[in-house]
């Protein structure tokens, strides 16, 4: 097959954007070949169970999926019954980007809460953690928490834990979205169990394409008395994967060494790299007229760029505008990001606030 995309373009739009990892490539090669159990019953997904139950603790579950949304979806219809709702903060992908998928096709209701930098809070959830026993609302029955956040933050190993004491204090259940998971792990020097299993999250969806595999996530049930039915809801949500061991086989290689934390790490540190280049230009008064709108914790930044700039910027690197109302945009930066693409990333953003 021809090329069709030019190797030299460059962005920082989305992690998403990003190819992949040549490890995950390897271990796709290694699981080829031969036949395997389809649906599950092979190797590579029997051996993921181990490998998931070394970093969560005996006992936990996993279940592959194709994507983000259907492990979100999934994941949370097993956590209620028909008349179930979910808290969540109002910038949640659960409730923004998700299509709405959750409430579609999960059968859910979602109680969104506005929230200053993307984190719930015990106090929060309260403003929607009441009327049970009402029929006329829906019922609360899970929160809902994203590690990091949609706005790049990153919930303490003590944050967590309050909001799963907390919840389980109502009779709620404490899922987490970790598109990102491994983002936040890096970003705290912890252990993923330090603010998962151990801080009392039930169920969590755990995120690979963000952190350098072709495709899939997994459903992690951390406490099985808080899931049911999932070996029968992954398929009827079109979420059962016939060839399951290619997805397993990528998670694997994420997972069974350090991979995970190593491409997680640099992209953070990417990030890093790129908001201390824009402070310290701002300092110098090289780089005048931006503002961010929240601390940079994993690998996302969020800045104000003056009118005008952020459209001639995106004719060389395309990334999003995240509230035109007001010129707030979104930097991603991934594990294949360079050095060199932020150093000529910020050379073009000198060069169009000079030209503004």
């Amino acid at each position: 097959m021809t090329q069709l995309h030019d190797l030299h373009q460059r962005g920082f739009a989305s992690d998403n954007y990003s190819g992949i990892h040549p490890e995950i490539l390897a271990a796709i090669t290694a699981a080829n070949g031969a036949h395997q159990i389809a649906y599950g019953d092979d190797v590579y997904t029997a051996r993921l169970q181990q490998v998931f139950a070394r970093h969560f603790g005996e006992g936990t579950l996993a279940f592959p999926v194709f994507n983000g949304t259907g492990a979100n979806v999934t994941g949370l219809q097993s956590m209620l019954p028909r008349w179930g709702a979910v808290i969540c903060a109002a910038t949640a992908h659960i409730h923004n980007d998700e299509g709405g998928a959750p409430e579609g096709v999960g059968g859910f209701k979602l109680l969104p809460i506005v929230t200053p930098d993307g984190k719930l809070t015990p106090a929060l959830i309260d403003q929607e953690a009441w009327g049970w026993g009402d029929e006329h609302r829906a019922q609360p029955l899970v929160v809902s928490i994203t590690q990091s956040t949609e706005l790049g933050t990153v919930y303490t190993v003590d944050e967590v834990r309050a909001i799963a004491d907390h919840a389980h204090s109502h009779g709620m259940t404490l899922h987490m979205d970790g598109a990102r998971i491994s983002n936040a792990a890096a970003s705290l020097g912890v252990p993923l169990a330090a603010f998962t299993s151990e801080a009392g999250v039930d169920v969590l969806s755990f995120g690979g394409t963000k952190n350098g595999m072709m495709l899939g996530e997994c459903i992690v049930v951390l406490n099985p008395a808080a899931s049911v039915g999932l070996k029968y809801l992954r398929k009827s949500n079109m979420q059962l994967a016939s060839k399951m061991r290619f997805i397993s086989a990528q998670l694997i290689a994420l997972l069974d060494g350090d991979l995970w934390l190593r491409n997680a790490s640099h992209a953070n540190k990417m990030a890093a790299r790129l908001r201390g280049a824009v402070e310290r230009g701002q300092a110098d008064g090289a780089l005048t007229g931006i503002s961010f709108t929240q601390a940079t914790q994993a690998n996302a930044i969020f800045a104000v760029l003056p009118p005008g700039v952020a459209d001639r910027l995106r004719e060389s690197f395309r990334f999003y505008d995240w509230n035109p109302a007001t010129g707030e945009v979104r930097w991603m930066c991934g594990f294949d990001t360079t050095e060199d693409d932020i150093d000529a990333f910020v050379a073009a953003l000198s060069q169009e606030l000079v030209s503004a």
